[in-house]
């Protein structure tokens, strides 16, 4: 039976509609993360969430900021999830209620570089000597100063020092409160020491005159983990979407796909989610 005007209008109409709510719910399939500027410059995330829009069909929207504004802005309940290194803030978090659950993911290291010909004389194994080395002297350091994992790490080991407060003790001090990235170049620009995580120094270009000089001691250990949102803070927090990333980043193929970054043959991350 052929179908009236109306109706085939009607019929149209439905579909439209259907198409529309399909549509929608595609744009909706996407989350928030909050996470540092080390993972974002360091060119991981080019590398892994594609691997995870595949296997899943979401999207990441990559906020890069230090760690503890990546924190405050899940805080305010503008991320869905957070990816950062800092361990003492990510558990607070936790503990706060602003957070379901700090999940290990990853690590790398941090390493100090400076130029060279190391005019410090800090070269070797051993952080907290070469700090007491660049405090007792002139030579300039570049400090991140901006509240992020790299910064939190860097103040614990000038405490370790024996300094507690390094602004205006240390005479070549100075916080740029910027990312890795351009604290590197800062530090390349004018011949400075800076505190940096491997993975960005491993995929910096702008290196000028600068190496790794101090490098292999535990205490440099860096350690990335991943927290959803706590929902009962914020309703709209795409609770399961975030939740999939998580399950997929721990998982053997996501794993596998951390393991397999690397830059001029070498490895910038190491998976330890299993080992948790």
């Amino acid at each position: 039976m052929a179908l009236t005007s109306r109706a085939r209008r009607s019929l149209l109409a439905l579909a439209g509609a259907a198409l529309l709510g399909s549509g929608a719910h595609a744009q909706d399939r996407y989350i928030v993360m909050a996470s540092t500027t080390s993972t974002e410059q360091s060119g991981l995330f080019s590398h892994l969430l594609p691997a995870f829009k595949q296997a899943r069909g979401i999207d990441v929207r990559v906020v890069a900021l230090g760690t503890g504004q990546a924190l405050d802005m899940a805080r305010r309940g503008d991320a869905d999830v957070v990816f950062v290194h800092d361990q003492a803030a990510e558990e607070k978090f936790v503990a706060e209620g602003h957070g379901l659950k700090r999940w290990p993911v990853m690590y790398n290291d941090f390493v100090l570089i400076g130029p060279k010909q190391d005019p410090a004389g800090v070269r070797g194994r051993d952080i907290v000597a070469a700090l007491q080395k660049l405090a007792a002297g002139t030579a300039p350091f570049v400090s991140r100063g901006d509240k992020s994992g790299t910064h939190a790490a860097e103040l614990r080991y000038w405490k370790l020092a024996g300094i507690e407060t390094p602004a205006g003790r240390v005479a070549g001090y100075k916080e740029c409160g910027c990312g890795m990235g351009p604290a590197l170049n800062i530090a390349a620009s004018s011949g400075a020491y800076v505190l940096a995580d491997r993975g960005t120094w491993l995929s910096f270009k702008n290196r000028a005159d600068l190496a790794v000089l101090v490098e292999g001691d535990k205490r440099l250990f860096n350690q990335y983990g991943l927290i959803v949102v706590n929902p009962e803070k914020h309703p709209h927090v795409k609770r399961e979407l975030a939740q999939a990333f998580v399950d997929w980043i721990v998982s053997p193929q996501g794993q596998a796909t951390i393991a397999s970054y690397r830059i001029g043959g070498e490895q910038l991350f190491f998976p330890n989610a299993q080992a948790q």
